[in-house]
Order: structure tokens, then C-alpha cells, then sequence
């Protein structure tokens, strides 16, 4: 009866031109939104490193309170000092003839705070000879002695030096040779001098109460070339 089917709508043709400006459109959307959504992944990423923990400061107990401090004592032997009540108005008297002080005690010898003019003298030991500072007058070399010679080799090379000597003087004004010891030299040959000039050297002897006595000595010699 029908030998021809009807189509019910007439279906279109796409054309060519439609179908790839349709595959470029929706390739651009993907693309867009594919990058919308690692740009917003990075945003988040990037908030979330950004966040930091802020540590809220505890508050401190207060100081203990330190322990009250006691007055220290007063110091020992402390003294006030009061003025005097009755105070003269009188100048003393003077007398301008008396001795005020004796030379003999402040000679620099002895035992510091002790008078040198009272007291008998200290006596050594046995046979032992005064120091300097046991007599009342103490050795003195004296104007006409001799010297000790320059050694020669020495004077020629020109070497100065010192010997500082000790030695016992006797009652005489002589050295006892025997108790001759170096304490200190600049060279051998300037003690050997010393040593050798002793015997002929005159010295005026030490004193205790107007006595001769012996005493030990420390005397310097010097040899210096004359300029």
C-alpha cells in the first residue's frame, strides 16, 4: 500500500567546517578548565603553607622575694673621738734652750719605733762580729788607703764593672782576710782585685761605747774608666 516510507523530521547534514569549530570550542573549555583547576589546587597548597602557629607566651611566676638583709655588726675597736671640755687659752711655755729630740735615735739603724740612745747595745753571739746597724759608729774607710788595682786586660777593652765585697774589719782597722767573701761581680778578674788589695787597705774600726769592736762589712767596689 505504502510503498515509500516517510520520513517523519528531515535530518540536517553537518557540514564539515561546523564539526571542527565545535571540537576546537569544546578543546578550548576542557583546557580552561583543566587549568582552573590546578590553578585553584596551587592556591590551596599555597594557603596552606602560608598558615603558622604563634606560640601564646605562658605568664611567668613573679620573683621569690629576697631575704631581708640584718645590719652588719659594728666594727671592732671602733672609738668616737670627743673634743676636749675645757679648752685653754693659754699658750704654754717654751723652752727654746732644752733639747727637743736626740740625733742618736733617728739614725735609720735597729729596729724601727725603738730609741737607739736607750737601752744597752745588742752583743752577738760568741765571737761573732757586730753588724752595721749594732754599733754605734760603723766603719769607715779610711782617706789614705789603698785601692784596688784596674786589671789591666779589662781597662784596655774597656769593661767597666762592680764587686760589691764582705768582709770583717778588726779592732785594728785591718781585714781579716779569712772571712773575705764575693756577694756579688761584674767579672771574675775585678773580685780577684778586690781580694788582692784588701790586706794593704786601712779602715777606722767600728764603735760601741766609745770601744773598738769588730764588725762584719758589705762595701762596694766599683771600676769605672775615667772620661
Amino acid at each position: 500500500m505504502f510503498n515509500n516510507l516517510l520520513e517523519s523530521k528531515p535530518q540536517k547534514q553537518r557540514s564539515t567546517g561546523g564539526s571542527v569549530l565545535s571540537m576546537v570550542f569544546h578543546t578550548v573549555l576542557i583546557y580552561l578548565a583543566v587549568q582552573a583547576t590546578l590553578q585553584a589546587h596551587e592556591e590551596k597548597e599555597n594557603v596552606e603553607e602560608s598558615v603558622s602557629f604563634v606560640e601564646v607566651k605562658k605568664d611567668e611566676p613573679p620573683p621569690p622575694k629576697p631575704p631581708p638583709q640584718e645590719a652588719p655588726p659594728p666594727p671592732p675597736g671602733f672609738q668616737v673621738l670627743t673634743a676636749p671640755v675645757n679648752i685653754p687659752d693659754v699658750l704654754p711655755e717654751i723652752d727654746l734652750t732644752a733639747r727637743i729630740t736626740n740625733e742618736a735615735d733617728f739614725s735609720g739603724k735597729g729596729v724601727q719605733q725603738k730609741v737607739a740612745s736607750q737601752g744597752p747595745v745588742a752583743k752577738p753571739d760568741g765571737d761573732q762580729p757586730y753588724f752595721e746597724f749594732m754599733v754605734e759608729k760603723p766603719v769607715t774607710e779610711s782617706s789614705n788607703t789603698q785601692r784596688p788595682r784596674y786589671p789591666d786586660i779589662l781597662k784596655s777593652a774597656g769593661v767597666e764593672g762592680e764587686v760589691l765585697a764582705q768582709f770583717v774589719v778588726d779592732t785594728t782597722g785591718h781585714v781579716e782576710i779569712n772571712t773575705f767573701k764575693v756577694l756579688k761581680t761584674s767579672h771574675e778578674l775585678f773580685a780577684a782585685a778586690v781580694r788582692s788589695a784588701l790586706p794593704g787597705m786601712r779602715f777606722i774600726p767600728a764603735e760601741v761605747g766609745q770601744k773598738r769592736v769588730r764588725q762584719l762589712v758589705q762595701q762596694p767596689f766599683v771600676f769605672a774608666i775615667a772620661k
